[in-house]
């Protein structure tokens, strides 16, 4: 099939066009290339995937309509995977214009291409931040998402109701997919794990929030393209073509709104974790040992994430499933040699336990 994917550049998109381009399928992306974090890593990443010959992309901004548009129509898409947007709880805080720009405006430049030239499926990314202060865990994607606890999160959950709305206004089948802390090779280096890596290999202290009493639900990222690649054969049906009483298709707890076709999906590896257990497997996958430096816990971080992930697991058979230490383990081979790389090219030495 033809897909149009935003943000191929970006961690979790690179890895989902890798994926598709190795089932056979076409992929048009569309990525603006942000400095947000090293451009040379999202640059590295296209490079790989134009490896394939059914890879092409456009390098523009989602707030750039007219250059979207002509992107999007010159794919003839049958489906649309949106995951391009501006990531990050504490970058919210300092600047949050840019998650109006690119989480709203560039969603709503997208959702009108999709409305003025209709796929067979779109699916969004969004983000288990949505939940927020929901106290009830793990997250269920019938709880409550109205207490964004950052401007982030508060942008995301407005996105998913934008596509609601255009959802049941135009009828394209939509599923929004809520991610719970993606790790794993290629991944971002504004993210713990890529962070305390580096920390710990160069013998640097490594800054802990909160003493490390916080939990993630941590889902490596094949496991999370895997979930996607599935979700893309589940397309929500429209009201109208549903059961006398409007039933969903025998599924429990689906969240099918009763009045489009469109639905939510956590996508989680269903297992919190301390951060101190993360730095326990970063140690054992490097050889190094940590030097802890803690710090409060910052502003729009939430204490806990847990994913209940049993939706996804009834809608396509397939649950993450991952052990953190191998993910970890993944990683750290792929970041020692990215970071040979680097060092090689800037004329440093490796960072090996300081």
């Amino acid at each position: 099939m033809r897909f149009f994917v935003t943000g191929t550049a970006g961690f979790i998109g690179f890895h989902l066009a890798a994926r598709l381009l190795a089932d056979g399928h076409e992929v048009y992306g569309f990525d603006g290339m942000t400095p947000y974090y090293d451009v040379g890593l999202k640059r590295a990443r296209h490079e790989r995937l134009r490896e394939w010959p059914r890879f092409s992309a456009t390098e523009a901004m989602l707030e750039e309509q007219e250059k979207l548009w002509t992107a999007y129509r010159a794919a003839q898409p049958e489906v649309v995977v949106h995951l391009a947007a501006q990531p990050g709880v504490r970058y919210s805080v300092e600047a949050p214009e840019t998650y109006v720009s690119a989480n709203l405006v560039g969603t709503f430049h997208l959702l009108e291409a999709v409305r003025r030239w209709p796929p067979a499926h779109l699916l969004m990314a969004s983000t288990s931040s949505v939940y927020g202060g929901n106290p009830r865990v793990p997250f269920r994607e019938i709880d409550p998402a109205d207490w964004p606890l950052s401007f982030y999160a508060a942008t995301k959950k407005a996105a998913e109701a934008m596509s609601h709305a255009y959802a049941h206004l135009y009828r394209v089948p939509t599923t929004v997919f809520r991610f719970f802390t993606v790790y794993g090779p290629w991944g971002r280096p504004d993210m713990a794990l890529f962070k305390f890596t580096r920390a710990i290999l160069k013998g640097e202290e490594v800054e802990i929030y909160n003493r490390g009493e916080m939990w993630r639900d941590f889902t490596y990222v094949g496991d999370l393209v895997e979930g996607v690649v599935r979700l893309v054969q589940v397309v929500p049906p429209a009201p109208e073509q549903r059961g006398a009483e409007g039933e969903s298709e025998g599924v429990t707890g689906d969240t099918l709104s009763p009045v489009a076709p469109w639905r939510v999906v956590n996508i989680g590896n269903g297992v919190p974790v301390r951060l101190d257990a993360l730095i326990t497997a970063i140690e054992k996958a490097t050889g190094c040992s940590a030097r802890p430096r803690y710090l409060p816990r910052p502003p729009g971080e939430a204490l806990q994430t847990w994913a209940d992930c049993s939706l996804l697991e009834r809608l396509t058979g397939f649950r993450p499933q991952t052990p953190l230490e191998e993910g970890v383990r993944r990683f750290v081979e792929w970041f020692s040699l990215w970071e040979r790389v680097g060092s090689a090219k800037h004329g440093e030495e490796e960072g090996s336990c300081g």
